[in-house]
C-alpha cells in the first residue's frame, strides 16, 4: 500500500519500522521540526526523525498542517492512507479527506476508554486490570472516531509507565500492518460516548505523595508517573523520588508516612491504608538506587516522608 506515517516520539518508531518492513511504500514521514532539549538546548531531531533519516525515507517537517502549501505537499505525495502515531499535530479536514482511505490513528488505549495525551499513565493510575492498542479512523475530534482493530494486554503490578510504554509501542506496530492487510474487511465500530473517559496531561504538580492516601493508590501513581514526571516525597526537607514500590495490606495508620521497617526488599511506609514496600528511589542529585542502599547510609527508622 502507498502510504504517509506521521508521529514523532520513540513510542511511534517501532510501528514505521513494521509497516516498512511489512512491504508497504512509505512516500513520506511527518513529524515535528526539531525542538531545544538538553542542557545547551541544541535542536534535536525526533526519534522518528533519526529512523526516517537513517532509512532514506521522504522527511516533512511542517510547523503545521493548516496552511495550503502544507495540504497541497500532502496531496501532491497520493497516499492510500496515513499512519498516525504520537504525531503532535492537529490534522485538519483537508488532511483527512486526502488519503483515498483515509487516517489511522494507534491510540495506546482501549477506547473510549482514555482518549488524550496519556493514556498509558491514566491507565496504571486508574488501576485498570488491562490495556491496550486501537486502531481507529480519524475524525475531527479527539480520538472519537469510529474502531477497526484492538489489540489488549495485562497491566501487571509491576508494570511502569515505561515498561507498559514499551509493550504497547511494539504492539501497536503488530496492530497497524494487521490492520491494514484487512483494511477492506474491516468494519469501523462507532465508540460509546457513554463509555468515554480523558486522559489529561501529566504535570509537575501531581507528582507529590499524599501519604494519606491508600497503599494501593500511592503505588499506582508511583508506577504510572515512572518516568516521568517522576512520584516524589521529602526527607528532612530534600526531596527522594519514588520509583518502583509495591503495596501491602494493613490497617489505616495514625502517623501516615513513617519507615517502620527497613529490609533488603526494600523500605516498609505507613500510608492511610496500608503499608508500601518502597523497592527504588532517586536521592536529590543522584542516580537511581535500591531502597535498601539508600537505607545503609541513612538512619531511616522512624523518620516520616513528606513535605
Amino acid at each position: 500500500m502507498r502510504l504517509v506515517f506521521a508521529g514523532t516520539p520513540a513510542f511511534s518508531v517501532p510501528a514505521l519500522e513494521a509497516i516498512r518492513k511489512a512491504g508497504h511504500t512509505v512516500v513520506g514521514v511527518y513529524t515535528q521540526p526539531d525542538r531545544p532539549a538538553g542542557r545547551g538546548l541544541k535542536l534535536r531531531p525526533s526519534p522518528v526523525k533519526q529512523y526516517a533519516l537513517a532509512h532514506d525515507l521522504p522527511l516533512f517537517q511542517p510547523e503545521t498542517l493548516k496552511t495550503a502549501e502544507a495540504q497541497a505537499q500532502l496531496a501532491a505525495l497520493a497516499p492510500e492512507v496515513m499512519v498516525v502515531v504520537a504525531y503532535g499535530l492537529i490534522l485538519p479536514r483537508a488532511i483527512l479527506q486526502t488519503p483515498a482511505k483515509g487516517c489511522l490513528n494507534i491510540h495506546a488505549s482501549l477506547l473510549p476508554r482514555w482518549r488524550g495525551a496519556a493514556p498509558i499513565q491514566r491507565a496504571i493510575e486508574a488501576g485498570d486490570a488491562q490495556t491496550g492498542i486501537t486502531i481507529m479512523q480519524m475524525d475531527e475530534g479527539l480520538d472519537t472516531g469510529p474502531m477497526l482493530l484492538q489489540k489488549t494486554t495485562p497491566i501487571l503490578p509491576q508494570d511502569t509507565a515505561q515498561t507498559l510504554h514499551d509493550r504497547l509501542s511494539h504492539m501497536g506496530g503488530e496492530a497497524i500492518v494487521e490492520a491494514l492487510e484487512q483494511l477492506d474487511h474491516l468494519t469501523p465500530i462507532p465508540q460509546d460516548e457513554q463509555q468515554a473517559t480523558y486522559a489529561k496531561k501529566l504535570t509537575k504538580a501531581e507528582a507529590e505523595i499524599d501519604w494519606h492516601q491508600p497503599a494501593v493508590v500511592i503505588q499506582r501513581k508511583i508506577h504510572a508517573f515512572n518516568p516521568w514526571p517522576t512520584a516524589l516525597t521529602h526527607l528532612d526537607g530534600k526531596v527522594l523520588k519514588l520509583l518502583t514500590a509495591t503495596a501491602l495490606p494493613g490497617p489505616r495508620h495514625d502517623t501516615p508516612g513513617e519507615v517502620i521497617l527497613v529490609e533488603k526488599n526494600g523500605l516498609d511506609i505507613t500510608c492511610g491504608e496500608g503499608l508500601l514496600r518502597l523497592h527504588t528511589l532517586q536521592p536529590a542529585g543522584k542516580k537511581a538506587m535500591a531502597a535498601a542502599d539508600f537505607a545503609n547510609g541513612h538512619l531511616l527508622l522512624g523518620k516520616r516522608l513528606g513535605a
